[in-house]
């Protein structure tokens, strides 16, 4: 029991020295936090923090090694300080408007269209698929794919239109994917 009523003292006589320095230093102290940060509610801020860091150091302020009111203002110039470094150190945030759009594209639906697409591919047959990986990955065109693959440039366009027509109905409507047709 007398340990519990020892804390419930030191919590009683710690409530006190706050209210005891907010009554004689509090003014100053919110003056001194709103002309460093141009901001009422900031300097408000401020000077809680403060308190609450006195409340947790109270021997700082009985060490005999200057005024109570220096000690709150160094602190409070350290939290106002503290800020904006943090500040600083983040980048700027900048709203998204409907006008300017997402400073980057989320590259989540280019990726989940590449994986339908891969997929799509492997239920191609061969020819289909080599017709298809000449012409639209590597570039090439009808003719160059021909000449590549060994086959006459007609029948690279007719694989080409029934790996198409094969890829489309894969897709099945459930996923629009844009199919590009092969030009001649």
């Amino acid at each position: 029991m007398p340990a519990l009523w020892a804390r419930k003292r030191a919590a009683v006589a710690d409530e006190a020295l706050i209210r005891a320095l907010y009554q004689e230093h509090g003014r100053a102290l919110l003056a001194y936090a709103t002309r460093l940060t141009n901001d009422q509610a900031a300097a408000e801020d401020v000077v809680q923090e403060t308190l609450v860091r006195a409340w947790r150091h109270p021997d700082s302020l009985t060490n005999g090694k200057g005024s109570v009111r220096g000690w709150l203002l160094t602190v409070a110039r350290n939290i106002v300080t503290d800020r904006y470094r943090a500040k600083a150190a983040r980048p700027a945030e900048v709203a998204e408007t409907t006008v300017t759009g997402p400073v980057q594209d989320d590259h989540a639906d280019s990726v989940v269209n590449s994986m339908v697409v891969l997929d799509a591919l492997e239920r191609l047959s061969p020819e289909h698929r080599d017709v298809l990986t000449e012409i639209y990955f590597r570039g090439r065109s009808v003719a160059e794919a021909a000449e590549r693959l060994g086959v006459p440039p007609g029948t690279v366009k007719s694989r080409s239109y029934y790996a198409l027509r094969a890829m489309r109905q894969t897709f099945g409507g459930s996923r629009q994917v844009a199919i590009p047709e092969v030009a001649g």
